[in-house]
């Protein structure tokens, strides 16, 4: 899946939570000073700017199938190597990387099986391959899962996004063992993000970002506005500023040889 969203709603959306799920994941990858690192399905640049910070910039590169995202990813990465492609065909030779990883991407990849085994590719032997999705179904992502529980109140059956590859514990590391890596290591991360208020919380559902919010777009009106009073209520009718938790699953494994 490509999303087609500018940067900045992207970053009002989905991109609040990034900076401290960055620094979860790279901690989970051991990332440190001196590595060659990529960043499949880079978005806007959150994790490439904590790599870079870690590593340089020019020791980072990073790729996205959106222009857009592609874009913001190389003016707020100054010297890091990014590019626009998919994860089934990284453009990159074998073994570049001491590290490859991939935040919030798999469930959105076309062939999450190939984008795995790319990782594992362009990853050099005793290299580390490292991914992470959120927990919607089991309710740890609060944000996505408080909204598919409002859609499905209004429209039964609907399934969002629970049924992508990724959000579900096991997942991940399943994956990576039928790509091939050993060593394999799994976990959560928890982070979490701050709102304002419930409109902070609702305005970027609006934005058709990814998708919850381009199921919300495909809504009629006044399903829209059905599902916007259960979320409030879901919430516990918020009238100032509230915390949400967020929780996601992640597996490392390491390029045999």
């Amino acid at each position: 899946m490509q999303f087609s969203a500018p940067a900045e709603h992207y970053d009002r959306f989905m991109g609040r939570y990034v900076p401290t799920l960055a620094v979860a994941l790279a901690d989970a990858a051991e990332i440190a000073s001196g590595m060659r690192v990529l960043d499949v399905g880079c978005g806007p640049g959150g994790l490439t700017a904590e790599l870079a910070a870690r590593v340089g910039a020019d020791h980072v590169a990073a790729i996205d199938p959106a222009e857009q995202f592609a874009d913001a990813c190389r003016a707020r990465n100054p010297g890091a190597d990014v590019r626009v492609g998919v994860a089934e065909q990284l453009p990159w030779g074998d073994g570049e990387f001491d590290a490859t990883l991939a935040s919030l991407v798999v469930a959105f990849m076309r062939d999450a099986s190939a984008g795995a085994r790319e990782m594992a590719r362009v990853t050099r032997p005793g290299g580390v391959v490292a991914a992470c999705m959120w927990d919607v179904p089991g309710g740890g992502m609060q944000m996505l899962s408080t909204f598919w529980r409002a859609v499905r109140s209004v429209e039964p059956g609907t399934e969002g996004e629970q049924t992508r590859i990724g959000f579900r514990e096991g997942e991940i590391r399943d994956l990576f063992e039928r790509a091939g890596l050993v060593d394999l290591e799994e976990g959560s991360l928890v982070t979490g993000a701050h709102y304002d208020d419930f409109d902070d919380f609702w305005q970027p559902f609006t934005f058709a970002v990814g998708p919850a919010g381009s199921h919300l777009r495909g809504m009629p009106p006044e399903h829209q506005e059905a599902v916007r009073r259960e979320c409030r209520s879901l919430l516990g009718e918020p009238d100032g500023p509230f915390e949400l938790e967020a929780r996601a699953w992640y597996a490392r494994g390491t390029v045999p040889g």
